[in-house]
């Protein structure tokens, strides 16, 4: 069953552009990719120590109004393998932040390879897949590329559901390959806002309550 996983997830991973670097649409559900970050170069899960390993992070969002069961949902990055299952709830707009300690986790609980979400540095994707009965379906992707994994730039969905942007604010890009930056720091667990309103900062307790 795991390989006839892998192989599932293999094919729609090789059907994805990435020179587009754009989501794909999959079938109908409320829950979403909103923000990940590849390159981590501090701690951002406030374990007390910095990990490149288990500081990656990919958030998630619940779209609908009413409570979801994630049984079923599952996350990816572009080379077939699971990262990470989802289990419980997510109310609804409200969202769950992945990092790669608990990813590390779930793999070594699960029996899988255990290296984390695992998100490349050089160009990956980020996949969020559902098994439902015998299909593992595509439902949110995003393909990046290298200047979008570097050291604490994040991509995101602006306000959550507009277009995806790059947030570089903690490292600010000057090249000329698009997604530009767009000078903002990256929001795990919080509204994807930049521009002139004032971002909410994001305290560890809330963080907590998010992903836990």
């Amino acid at each position: 069953m795991r390989l006839a996983f892998a192989l599932l997830i293999l094919c729609a991973a090789m059907a994805l552009d990435a020179a587009a670097s754009a989501a794909q649409s999959g079938p109908e559900s409320p829950l979403r990719l909103t923000e990940f970050l590849a390159g981590p170069a501090r701690d951002w899960d406030q374990s007390g120590s910095f990990s490149s390993r288990d500081d990656e992070w990919v958030e998630v969002k619940n779209t609908g109004d009413d409570a979801l069961d994630l049984s079923g949902y599952l996350i990816s990055d572009g080379d077939s393998l699971p990262r990470f299952a989802f289990t419980g709830t997510l109310g609804g707009q409200e969202r769950r932040v992945v990092f790669g300690r608990d990813s590390y986790a779930w793999e070594r609980a699960s029996g899988h390879p255990a290296f984390g979400l695992s998100l490349g540095n050089t160009g990956d994707a980020v996949l969020l897949w559902r098994v439902v009965e015998a299909e593992t379906l595509l439902v949110d992707s995003y393909a990046y590329g290298s200047h979008e994994a570097a050291g604490d730039r994040a991509v995101g969905r602006l306000n959550d559901n507009g277009p995806w942007q790059l947030f570089d604010g903690l490292n600010p890009y000057t090249g000329t390959t698009p997604p530009q930056g767009n000078q903002c720091e990256p929001t795990p667990g919080a509204l994807n806002l930049c521009g002139t309103t004032r971002v909410e900062p994001v305290t560890w307790g809330r963080l907590k309550a998010l992903y836990r």
